[in-house]
């Protein structure tokens, strides 16, 4: 329950309290007068706090809106004028004045620091609408994060996700520094269709299971022994359910454990049920100690095509899978061609490597995943071409007679 809930709710209670004493008989109402006026004045008071941190919470978003669209027209107008077309030394110079003059003026907020902070903004951030966009949902100091992810799609993922999941700057931090995107199934697909979800995701705020599924996830404050079975990694889970729903992402809400199927007189249990808010989807997971093997795909089709026909709402999309297993064969699961079934296979881990390490391994994962893609596009381009090719040779024949 929030603060603002509990406050309404406390006013509320008093209000009732007070009527109650005003419909006592007169004898009654003056011993009690004072209290009545006290409680009058508390129930007052927590009104009209109320109504004045409703309005700070409005002046701050419209101050924050105003403060970043000022710093990102600075940072445009000083990038345009003062820095393109003129040698980078002599620039630095005329930032640095620029700073200077600005900062006797009107405090720190614009000085040569800031100055570069703004003209980094207008360089990440080129196009006005997107700004536009993001100002009541970002902070300024959202912004000087995002402004400092060199590469263009990744930071473009990071500031949806904030606007959409409505990330603290601290929670930025982490997601950047735990390598979320390189992680998610979003970046292993080629850099167009990239762009075109997170347009989806910027136009209508709808996020779809590449934006959220991740692989590997980070497990390592489960704290498990050398040797550990699927129980204690299920009660270890359970154990951190809060941390483990963090890693999972924003949007998920834990539904049940060891959830029931029964089929033919047979029990089977799901490990994990979950829910995702925005994406409207029961989420299954199986956790695995060993690697991924085949038959563990046919069982979690059979407990999706289970919870499709009886747990599905009408209002909600079909569910989906998730296999957590320690290991897995990459080849294996692209011949089984999951995703096409709801199924997602994802390594866990139960200690970090070094940050380096997790870093190449990733960087070779998305291109590996790219590369696949490329070379399935270009054999159905060339299984295409020679049926083209006979149309166009029978098509020159028919001509000729």
């Amino acid at each position: 329950m929030t603060r603002r809930t509990k406050r309404t709710k406390t006013a509320s209670a008093i209000r009732e309290k007070v009527s109650a004493l005003r419909r006592q008989p007169a004898e009654t109402k003056l011993r009690v007068n004072v209290l009545t006026n006290d409680a009058y004045v508390k129930s007052l008071i927590l009104e009209l706090s109320e109504l004045i941190e409703d309005a700070q919470r409005q002046v701050a978003v419209t101050a924050n809106a105003a403060l970043t669209t000022l710093y990102w027209q600075v940072g445009r107008r000083v990038r345009t004028e003062v820095l393109e077309g003129r040698r980078a030394e002599y620039g630095a110079k005329l930032v640095a004045t620029l700073g200077r003059q600005l900062q006797s003026h009107y405090g720190r907020s614009f000085g040569e620091k800031s100055l570069h902070h703004m003209i980094r903004f207008a360089d990440a951030f080129p196009d006005v609408e997107i700004v536009s966009a993001l100002r009541t949902q970002l902070s300024w100091s959202h912004f000087k994060q995002l402004i400092y992810i060199p590469d263009e799609l990744k930071r473009d993922f990071y500031a949806e996700m904030c606007r959409v999941e409505g990330w603290s700057t601290r929670v930025l931090a982490r997601k950047v520094g735990g390598m979320l995107y390189e992680r998610t199934a979003l970046s292993k697909k080629p850099e167009e269709a990239i762009r075109q979800e997170l347009a989806v995701l910027r136009e209508k705020g709808d996020v779809s299971p590449t934006l959220v599924l991740q692989d590997p996830y980070m497990l390592d404050f489960l704290h498990l022994a050398d040797t550990y079975s699927e129980k204690d990694l299920e009660s270890a889970i359970l154990r951190e359910i809060e941390r483990f729903v963090l890693e999972l992402g924003s949007g998920f809400a834990f539904v049940e454990r060891q959830k029931r199927i029964t089929l033919d007189g047979d029990d089977y249990y799901i490990d994990l049920l979950f829910f995702h808010r925005r994406m409207r989807r029961l989420v299954a997971i199986e956790l695995k100690i060993g690697d991924f093997k085949p038959a563990d795909s046919g069982q979690m089709e059979l407990y999706l095509r289970w919870l499709d026909k009886h747990e599905r709402q009408t209002s909600e999309e079909p569910p989906l899978g998730i296999i957590l297993c320690a290991g897995k064969k990459r080849e294996t699961v692209e011949y089984l061609d999951l995703d096409a079934r709801g199924i997602h296979v994802a390594e866990y881990l139960t200690e970090l490597p070094r940050r380096e390490i997790l870093q190449e391994r990733l960087r070779r994962a998305i291109e590996a995943a790219r590369s696949r893609l490329a070379l399935g596009s270009n054999l159905d381009t060339e299984i295409s071409l020679p049926a083209s090719r006979e149309k166009l040779r029978l098509g020159r024949g028919s001509r000729k007679g």
